[in-house]
């Protein structure tokens, strides 16, 4: 534990409350150990008791793990302390935030009907013609559209699917590496993330029927553009892993389509073949806007109803000025080429940086989306490199749970000259890790 801050209380919520407190302070780091139970007692004068039911509470809610023979830590990602990227240094290329090219947005231009009055649309809260726009957009890919809803964004409807779902303790089975936002919200949930190594083709079934087996009861996984990994379900895939959880037919599969029309890569869905119960989402912000916080999802009934009734007591519905503009850009020809663009492009990019770097023997996986992951000896040695070079990219580390290092590198508006030159770097920057290590 940090020797300059103290944790105080007499009571179980005070002990809760003043560890809390140093952890949202940042005085409290992740990784920071808390003392033993009997040893903070004695400290504050307090039952042993109290000081396990404050442990046991900050615990449920992910601010701290517990390590067995290393006892109490701050949580990696503690959910009073959102673990945000670094800020980018001033002067280099940013290749580390996972967004897309500024160019290849369309303008976003606010609807010019307001709604009138002030009323609530708790009764209404879909725009009928959004919710048709919707059907045929994920219905184009073979997604039951029986039953959809709106969200504020992907990670929104996630978490709050989630909370309805399951209790503090419970298991989800999360990919491995995977999206750092959505693994920092299973920990702040209180839930218990257990990682299922991804490859080329996503989650891969063996390992995912391990941690079915283990008593998961949620699933959350990419069918493409995988992140940060890249990966896209094959056919054959996509079979092996309905059948896999076609074994437990009460768990919870959450499809996370985020990148849907820019990832370069057919949808292979596993919601009609497979589980019982399931939710394919999509937002639009890697093609829209990044200010377009707007998902659509489509459901069975059971999981509609959950969440929309969460959402009913919460914000009540989406913004219908956002639903608005989201409809007129998803109907809009023009957009509709220029989002196409953007597809072809990124491939493009994509396809470059992995060539260049293959031809410095540099393996890198990327099969579709806007990034590729680059396995490292480590990280801190490739990202501190290539800083010393102009680059700014993402280091492993904050998506990964027991996978090996790597970094994610984002290709959207990496050119192909500048994937050239970046590669040379890369390979420079190795060979002198390498020399570090000895080989």
């Amino acid at each position: 534990m940090a020797t300059q801050y103290e944790i105080s209380g007499t009571t179980a919520k005070g002990i809760t409350r003043s560890v809390e407190q140093g952890v949202s302070e940042g005085v409290l780091a992740p990784g920071a150990a808390l003392p033993p139970v009997r040893r903070l007692a004695e400290e504050l004068g307090v039952s042993p008791g109290t000081v396990a039911t404050a442990y046991k509470e900050l615990r449920r809610r992910g601010i701290v793990v517990t390590l067995g023979r290393g006892g109490t830590v701050v949580a990696e990602a503690p959910s009073v302390a959102s673990r945000r990227p670094p800020k980018v240094p001033e002067g280099l290329r940013d290749l580390a935030g996972g967004h897309p090219d500024p160019a290849l947005l369309p303008a976003l231009v606010p609807p010019s009907r307001l709604s009138p009055g002030v009323r609530s649309h708790r009764s209404a809260p879909r725009l009928t013609r959004l919710e048709d726009a919707v059907r045929d957009w994920i219905g184009a890919d073979g997604v039951p559209v029986q039953h959809v809803t709106f969200a504020h964004g992907a990670l929104d409807f996630i978490g709050r699917v989630l909370s309805a779902e399951l209790r503090p303790g419970d298991a989800v089975a999360m990919e491995d590496p995977g999206y750092h936002h959505l693994l920092d919200l299973v920990a702040a949930l209180g839930l218990r993330a257990v990682p299922v190594p991804v490859d080329g083709e996503g989650m891969r079934p063996e390992e995912l029927r391990a941690a079915l087996r283990a008593g998961v009861r949620a699933v959350v996984l990419s069918p493409r553009a995988q992140n940060p990994y890249g990966g896209a379900f094959s056919a054959a895939r996509r079979d092996a892993l309905a059948h896999v959880l076609r074994e437990t037919p009460d768990v919870l599969v959450l499809e996370n389509d985020h990148a849907s029309d820019v990832s370069a890569a057919p949808l292979r869905s596993l919601t009609g073949a497979g589980p019982a119960r399931w939710a394919h989402v999509r937002t639009v912000s890697k093609f829209l806007g990044t200010d377009l916080r707007w998902a659509a999802a489509a459901c069975d009934p059971v999981t509609l109803a959950r969440h929309d009734g969460r959402l009913l007591l919460t914000s009540g519905w989406v913004s219908h000025l956002l639903q608005e503009t989201v409809h007129g850009l998803l109907t809009d020809p023009g957009t509709g080429a220029l989002v196409a663009r953007a597809r072809a492009e990124y491939a493009l990019r994509r396809t470059a940086f992995t060539e260049a770097l293959a031809g410095h023997g540099i393996a890198a996986h990327g099969a579709s989306g806007l990034n590729l992951w680059v396995p490292v000896r480590d990280e801190s040695a490739v990202v501190n490199g290539l800083r010393s070079r102009g680059w700014w990219v993402a280091a492993g580390a904050r998506f990964r749970l027991a996978s090996a290092p790597g970094v994610r590198i984002t290709t959207t508006d990496l050119q192909p000259p500048e994937a050239v030159r970046l590669a040379s770097d890369f390979a420079a920057v190795l060979g002198e890790s390498e020399a570090t290590y000895g080989g």
